[in-house]
């Protein structure tokens, strides 16, 4: 049986799109109500009987001999809203899965690796995956039967969930062995899939080049992105193809990366009012987008569009990385100073009803003269392009060719638009907002942190740099327990050991934290983690991290997780972080280390490059020349800064810049970076020290010629 994710595949919805149902006040609630997750906590008043993900679900199914109805998803899922609605809320539906099965919820951002192993073996089964996922398990957790969304009747040429439950139960009845038998020859397949040993390879530049050919294959000239409907803003893809054009000056990398940013900042799929970004586009144009928001998401688009911001000095892509702060600092930020996950695509039972304009809606708020501006500008008519004729703002052609049609002054009018923006968006706050999934992930906390970090830098901006700071002391008192990361924060509780992507994410953010504010203390804690994450997750048999920390209970499979999809995997930033750490310390096990990842999966890298950018990446890094640049010099003092500045002006992804300043600082710095010992200020003023593999030219305490002796490509 074959079942596509509605999510990739486009299936029709549902004439009424629903929400997360609301808690029924006469029905007890099932054992997820004592969990945190928003998710699960969405699914407390099912009938259904629920179990998390534990022993306690397990030793039913063993005792009572009976297969495991296994459901991941997420709180901001909209499918998952559906299936909840229509299926986990039927009573007789609720009635058959307690009698034949052992029901185990799942939320995929508390449990990653689990969501990761069943998903594989869904899309083994059926050749598509997606959320919600409903997998079949043995009483030992070995995966027979799965598909993603199943409806309550037979629909869309789909079965109906009773059936598929039925059928199930059925046969487990009848055919126990032969499911129990096809279980174990699955579970070997994923076991050779996810946790094979790796064949290392050479890195070369030709697979760099393999991927840039990729990407012309597949770029869409007219709209930008890759390939067609539905469109996802893979930041890590226009990342690498920044660091490619930097590296050969192939214009045309360039090219592919502003083009598709340009049309980004302009679509649907860019919150215009509040500032950041929907999940993806479900159209070619950008336009029409799924609104979830994610805090991903924003933290990977923000760092290409400031990458891109350091080539090409264009302000429209600061501005955009401007917005995506404002949002996230606005209403994705805990006051503790750690980041939520996500906003939710629904409100009031309808996708996107929060973010869509009528005419009237606009004129109501800006009045005939400014609302008419407004309605040409950002596409709103009567016609609209969703359900009951409303709109969603996107901008039609950029503001100098509008200005230009209508004869009007280019300021003028980016002031009164953004005047305009302020009163809808002070309107917009006073509709119900989607549902919020108020969890603090440390993976995802690493990457904001990382972009904040980054922009602070970019932008000399403080704001964004006491943000980050915030977010990393938060994680590292909030999210720490005897000195080793945990992966959820939620309602006074941290909870479930760290995964591979929690230490490599937060890695990535301490160390451009240090290169933002050069705290050694960053360093400190990047360089203690690294270490704990490869005693923690490193395969010294098979080559490459695993996902899961070796000291945890194993899963059925020992997966890792190698290919860059929504975000980047683990192994890709893992290998990039101590590939740069290395090169910040002198340390050779971490740049060994991050070596042998790239090589490790360098032979699947070769047969799909496009498909593993973020480890491009890192293999561009390795490929090298890397420079270190040093600075000698008092933080706070103006000639410092002017180096600084320098250096934040300039798109240079394969340098690593320590600030080597006097007193307890530089002390504890030149213990982190012993080769920075013999590099001082001269005669008292701030110095430059510009170095490959710690061999340097000639320091000097001019930025000028500073600037001409870093690298240029």
């Amino acid at each position: 049986m074959v079942l596509a994710a509605c999510w990739v595949a486009g299936c029709q919805p549902s004439d009424t799109l629903m929400t997360p149902s609301e808690p029924v006040a006469s029905r007890q609630p099932n054992r997820l109500i004592h969990e945190k997750s928003p998710y699960l906590l969405q699914h407390a008043h099912n009938p259904v009987d629920w179990y998390p993900w534990g022993e306690e679900a397990f030793a039913k199914a063993r005792a009572e001999g009976k297969p495991i109805f296994l459901s991941i998803g997420y709180s901001t899922c909209h499918w998952c809203h559906v299936m909840e609605r229509e299926s986990f809320e039927d009573p007789e539906l609720a009635a058959l899965l307690n009698q034949r099965f052992v029901s185990i919820k799942v939320d995929r951002e508390e449990h990653p690796d689990v969501d990761q192993v069943y998903m594989h073996a869904v899309t083994a089964l059926t050749g598509h995956g997606g959320w919600p996922l409903t997998v079949f398990l043995t009483p030992e957790r070995k995966p027979f039967f799965g598909g993603t969304y199943f409806p309550p009747e037979r629909r869309w040429n789909m079965p109906s969930l009773r059936e598929v439950l039925t059928s199930v139960a059925e046969a487990w009845e009848q055919k126990q062995p032969d499911i129990l038998a096809s279980a174990e020859s699955l579970t070997a397949a994923l076991t050779q899939q996810l946790a094979g040993a790796a064949a290392p390879g050479a890195i070369t530049p030709d697979v760099l080049e393999a991927a840039f050919n990729q990407a012309v294959g597949g770029f869409d000239s007219v709209e930008g992105g890759f390939g067609s409907a539905p469109k996802f803003p893979r930041s890590h893809e226009l990342s690498f193809l920044l660091r490619f054009g930097a590296r050969t000056g192939r214009a045309q990398a360039l090219e592919m990366v502003t083009t598709t940013l340009d049309h980004l900042a302009r679509g649907g799929i860019h919150d215009q009012l509040g500032g950041g970004f929907h999940r993806y586009s479900t159209d070619a144009r950008w336009l029409v987008p799924h609104f979830e928001k994610m805090l991903y998401d924003q933290a990977l688009l923000t760092r290409t569009f400031l990458e891109a911001f350091r080539v090409t000095h264009n302000p429209a892509h600061a501005e955009v990385a401007r917005g995506i702060f404002a949002y996230v600092l606005r209403d994705l930020t805990d006051s503790q100073g750690g980041f939520y996950s996500a906003e939710d695509a629904d409100s009031e039972g309808e996708e996107g009803k929060f973010y869509v304009w009528t005419p009237r809606e606009v004129i109501g708020v800006l009045g005939p003269e400014e609302g008419e501006l407004f309605t040409r500008f950002y596409g709103v008519t009567a016609e609209g392009h969703v359900e009951h004729g409303a709109s969603i703002l996107h901008v039609a052609q950029p503001l100098e060719a509008f200005a230009t049609l209508t004869g009007g002054d280019p300021e003028a009018l980016r002031r009164r638009l953004a005047a305009a923006r302020e009163q809808l968006l002070a309107e917009r706050s006073r509709r119900v907002r989607p549902h919020r999934d108020d969890k603090i992930l440390t993976s995802w906390n690493g990457l904001m942190i990382a972009a904040l970090a980054y922009g602070a830098a970019t932008l000399d901006e403080p704001r964004y740099l006491d943000a980050a700071q915030r977010a990393a002391r938060f994680v590292l008192t909030s999210l720490m327990r005897d000195g080793r990361l945990l992966r959820r924060f939620r309602e006074a509780e941290a909870r479930y050991a760290g995964t591979l992507e929690d230490y490599a994410f937060f890695c990535e953010g301490l160390l451009e934290l240090y290169e933002a504010d050069f705290d050694p203390q960053w360093l400190a804690h990047a360089t203690r983690l690294a270490a704990q994450m490869i005693d923690r997750f490193w395969d010294a048999e098979g080559g490459g991290f695993l996902f899961r920390d070796t000291a945890e209970e194993p899963l059925i499979v020992r997966s890792k997780d190698v290919h860059d999809g929504a975000t980047p995997s683990g192994n890709s930033v893992a290998a990039l972080v101590l590939l740069r750490l290395g090169r910040l310390t002198a340390e050779a096990r971490f740049e060994d280390i991050g070596r042998r990842t790239v090589e490790a999966f360098s032979r699947d890298v070769a047969r799909e490059p496009f498909g593993f950018t973020q480890m491009l990446s890192a293999a561009e890094f390795a490929l090298g020349p890397a420079s270190e640049v040093v600075i000698a010099g008092d933080p706070t003092d103006a000639a410092t800064r002017r180096f600084l500045r320098v250096l934040h002006e300039r798109f240079l992804p394969r340098v690593v810049t320590v600030l080597h300043p006097d007193g307890a600082a530089g002390r504890l710095i030149e213990s982190l970076a012993p080769y920075v010992a013999q590099q001082r200020a001269l005669d008292g003023q701030a110095t430059a020290y510009v170095c490959e593999r710690y061999v340097c030219k000639l320091p000097t305490t001019d930025p000028a010629a500073f600037a001409e002796q870093l690298p240029h490509r």
